[in-house]
């Protein structure tokens, strides 16, 4: 029997000893039946499908799938009625073969019809405020001290600088019987902050000069001079990148290039060289189409895409790939700079965070203009290129306006590939001469040789004879020829027809023909063709003079142009050409994949995330834990993207700052403060020193958003500038070193191993910018991606100028935990495998990149063995090799050749780690 006729044949009966409008008591009722057969999958421990049912509110707000889960005095219109009582086992609440049984589905229906009252203060639990978290809160500043203070309580001096870094410190350290490590030595130092800040060893006259210096200020000017160079860009941008996961192809199956994603990457180094404020960086990133930095904002677009041909035709298939586009928009903006997975809230209220359904939309609505794709970079410059092409297809015009006039007045009618007919006045003659000035365009080739298949001279008899054949003694000349078994001279006039039997000039778009009859001839029309076989339309005369008479010097103008209308046109047609090739060099503006921007259209509310489920538009507004900036539906792109950069760039948002703070400092130790640096929500770690990380967020405001300045107040720290040695007391308390007793030394990242092997060997090329050099023979596409080994010139260059594949590791250093742009990469993993000393002993690279070492040694240091083994220490290692060092390095070489040794050093954790 049919579930729901069984329910209403009970409560036929059943409501006979019951009465339909006795009042139903949440309290003693509902609630025993919502404890006994849904808390257990829809309360405190467990919210499955997002659905609450201890909270009232939760409960009738509903769950993912639907809206209001209770709707008071609605029965049909309550979902929570309608999953008790499904006939679809799959779908019927709670799950199982019986459900509810009959009495308890009456009370509940009941309930609703009654209105559904749920008293307040009844519930037995209480909902966690998401927004009382520590990353929600204002900044805040240790104690005994303000922001700009300079004096504890106690009327002490205060430490500045970098010195407040390591009062944070020490706090925690002593706090937890631990204190800092002795200073490194100035080796190591300088090392490490070389590595550190530009990705590059110190040559060795730099460690020496380093070493020598004595002076107070002479770990400040190494800092200022690598801040300062060029190579800082390079090594700072590359963490950037990895975080927004930038490549140069879009990724999926197809993964095609993206030609002009590179401009993206060269801003990001000049915007770190340049110490651009992180505010200004935000903004531009976000709106730089408006700032004169259009490069900037391929932030918007630097996730993989599917490309039009990967969508379905249908329009539910486009509909989901555009939300798609829009959701990687939105997790790239919330997670880079707001440290917050707002993605997660796509389908659903975020599970941890106070991130709701409806915020991921709101959010969304502020890129509702912003597609996938690539234009013009927009600077002063291509402005000028823009007016100035603009002036030239202006006279272009001009200029086809009086040619057409030419033809029009020449009476010249369209020429026809297969026939064209040229009839004129009965005139004695013996030459018939036949000039090109002009052809169409070839589709790929442009303009290109003009071609005749036949031409024909008709006698003014009563039976048309074609005079201009060859079998009758007629001789024909031309201005060139160009000349295979399909094309040549004699072709022109033998009568037999198609392109297989032509005559092609040897000049684009011009040449003449010239008949000598046999003898003078009474003539009336002259036929031509391109093709009379139908099959090309290629090469076709469509400007001409036609011309005859008795000797050459009286000629007579019979069709087409006339010699004043030629030079005319030779003049115009000239400037035409020298127009296009000057439009094509204005045309040829910079381009740059970085979105393109439109006409906001409405963003609905979609329910679980499903584009066929829409309901209300959404207009654009903030997150609504952190601010209550709300957008009008008709606000235009470019302000929509200039409001949200100015929400997430102001000092008063809790987030920003810290997220940023948090990255440089785990650039610099390993680790961040936050450990995890793209989540500092609930789902994340807390901090390890909360107070630090809220001074260096209030510092870097303070400073102008100057990340140089978070560089100086890090990297002159004695937290910073502490041995790397193990404590064994120290490592029993803090063996991950979250507490900083001592430097957390770390192997170089894939980028800095590689670029520190041709440093050191001096094949480094240091061209910057611009298009990147091939890892792979391939630059995308479905035709795989076998790894380039060997590599010169521009293939030496940094790695971060390297071409990335997106999803495609390179051969050499992918093993090295590199990203491959699949994911954000807000903190590099380091894994150790077997295939990473394989790689780095065996590869081609390797081994070209150790010749080469061992070529230096011995054309700078000569054939003495030792000699060459020292230099190679202190180009590699900063130092002088050990005694028996140089005994086993020598015996070593003498055995298997420099470059074998080279080989060792490449490979030795000396060289693969920060000191």
């Amino acid at each position: 029997m049919n579930r729901q006729l069984s329910i209403l044949l009970f409560s036929l009966f059943y409501g006979s000893a019951i009465a339909a409008d006795t009042p139903v008591d949440f309290v003693k009722d509902v609630r025993p039946i919502l404890q006994q057969r849904c808390y257990s999958c829809h309360a405190e421990q467990k919210q499955k499908s997002g659905f609450r049912l201890d909270i009232k509110a939760s409960a009738f707000d509903g769950g993912d799938g639907y809206g209001a889960a209770i709707v008071a005095g609605d029965v049909d219109g309550s979902p929570l009625i309608e999953l008790v009582t499904s006939d679809d086992e799959d779908m019927r609440m709670p799950p199982g073969a019986d459900g509810l049984p009959a009495a308890e589905i009456d009370i509940l229906t009941r309930w609703v019809q009654q209105g559904a009252v749920w008293p307040d203060g009844v519930d037995l639990a209480q909902l966690e405020d998401r927004t009382d978290h520590w990353s929600f809160k204002p900044l805040s500043f240790p104690p005994k001290e303000s922001a700009t203070g300079q004096t504890t309580d106690d009327g002490g001096p205060r430490p500045a600088g970098a010195d407040r870094i390591d009062a944070f410190i020490r706090e925690k350290l002593e706090a937890n019987d631990l204190a800092l490590s002795a200073p490194a030595p100035r080796r190591d130092w300088i090392r490490r902050v070389y590595f550190d800040l530009i990705g590059l060893p110190p040559t060795p006259a730099q460690v020496a000069a380093f070493e020598q210096d004595q002076s107070d200020d002479a770990h400040r000017r190494v800092v200022d001079q690598l801040l300062a160079s060029q190579h800082y860009g390079e090594r700072w941008g590359q963490h950037w990148l990895d975080v927004v996961r930038y490549a140069d192809t879009h990724g999926f199956e197809v993964n095609t290039t993206r030609p002009n994603a590179w401009p993206y990457r060269d801003y990001v180094i000049e915007a770190f060289n340049n110490d651009t404020p992180y505010d200004q960086f935000i903004h531009e990133q976000l709106h730089g189409d408006s700032l004169q930095k259009d490069a900037a904002t391929g932030f918007l677009v630097t996730a993989a895409a599917l490309l039009p041909g990967q969508i379905g035709k249908d329009d539910a298939s486009k509909r989901l790939a555009r939300q798609d586009e829009l959701a990687e928009i939105v997790i790239n903006t919330s997670d880079a700079f707001l440290g917050l997975s707002v993605g997660c809230a796509r389908c659903h209220d975020h599970k941890f965070d106070a991130v709701s359904h409806e915020d991921y939309f709101a959010m969304q609505a502020f890129f509702s203009g912003v597609k996938y794709g690539e234009r013009p970079i927009a600077s002063v410059e291509n402005d000028e290129r823009t007016a100035e092409a603009e002036k030239l297809e202006t006279r272009l015009r001009e200029i086809d306006t009086e040619l057409q006039q030419q033809i029009d007045l020449a009476n010249l009618a369209e020429t026809n590939p297969q026939l064209n007919r040229l009839p004129f006045a009965a005139m004695d003659a013996r030459f018939v001469r036949f000039t090109i000035h002009d052809c169409n365009r070839h589709p790929s080739l442009g303009l290109i040789e003009p071609c005749v298949d036949e031409f024909e001279i008709i006698a003014a008899d009563p039976v048309e004879t074609n005079v201009a054949l060859a079998s009758l003694g007629t001789k024909v000349t031309a201005s060139g020829s160009r000349t295979s078994d399909k094309h040549r001279l004699e072709h022109v006039n033998d009568g037999q027809y198609g392109n297989s039997r032509s005559w092609m000039s040897d000049t684009a778009g011009r040449g003449w023909l010239l008949f000598e009859l046999a003898e003078p001839t009474s003539i009336q029309r002259v036929d031509w063709s391109r093709d009379r076989q139908q099959k090309l339309g290629d090469r076709l005369p469509t400007m001409f003079t036609l011309e005859a008479g008795p000797s050459l010097d009286a000629m007579q103008h019979l069709a087409g142009l006339t010699d004043e209308q030629v030079k005319r046109s030779l003049t115009l047609r000239e400037e035409k050409e020298a127009i296009e090739q000057k439009l094509a060099q204005l045309n040829s503006r910079p381009m740059v994949f970085a979105g393109v921007f439109s006409k906001p259209v409405p963003t609905p509310f979609l329910r679980r995330g499903d584009p066929e489920q829409p309901g209300e538009p959404v207009p654009p507004a903030v997150l609504s834990a952190l601010g209550d900036i709300q957008l009008d539906e008709e606000t235009p792109d470019q302000e929509r993207r200039i409001a949200l950069a100015d929400w997430i760039a102001s000092p008063d948002n809790p987030l920003t700052a810290r997220v940023m703070v948090n990255r440089v400092w785990q650039w610099h130790f390993g680790t961040g403060l936050v450990a995890t640096p793209s989540d500092l929500g609930r789902s994340g770690e807390r901090p390890s020193h909360p107070l630090l990380l809220d001074w260096l967020a209030s510092e870097f405001i303070r400073s102008g958003w100057s990340v140089k300045h978070l560089h100086r107040l890090i990297v002159l720290s004695t937290t910073y500038g502490q041995s790397n040695q193990i404590d064994p007391h120290s490592q029993g308390i803090d063996a991950d070193v979250r507490l900083l007793w001592r430097f957390p030394s770390r192997r170089l990242e894939a980028e800095a191993i590689r670029d520190s092997m041709l440093a050191v060997n001096g094949r480094l090329n240091g061209t910057t910018g611009g298009p990147g050099f091939d890892l792979f023979k391939s630059r995308g596409g479905l035709s795989g991606f076998p790894p380039i080994e060997s590599f010169s010139n521009k293939g030496l260059r940094r790695m971060v100028y390297a071409h990335k594949i997106r999803m495609e590791p390179e051969s050499v250093f992918g093993a090295f935990d590199c990203p491959d742009a699949g994911q954000s990469t807000a903190r590099r993993q380091q894994s150790t495998t077997p295939i990473q000393a394989l790689n780095l002993f065996n590869s081609v690279f390797t081994i070209e990149q150790s010749d080469a070492l061992a070529s230096r040694a011995e054309t700078e240091m000569g054939p003495d063995v030792k000699d060459q083994i020292r230099f190679i220490y202190r180009l590699a290692l900063a130092r002088e090799p050990e005694a028996d060092e140089l005994e086993t390095a020598e015996s070593l070489v003498i055995q298997h050749g420099l470059p074998t040794l080279c080989r060792a050093i490449y490979n030795s954790n000396e060289f693969l780690f920060i000191p």
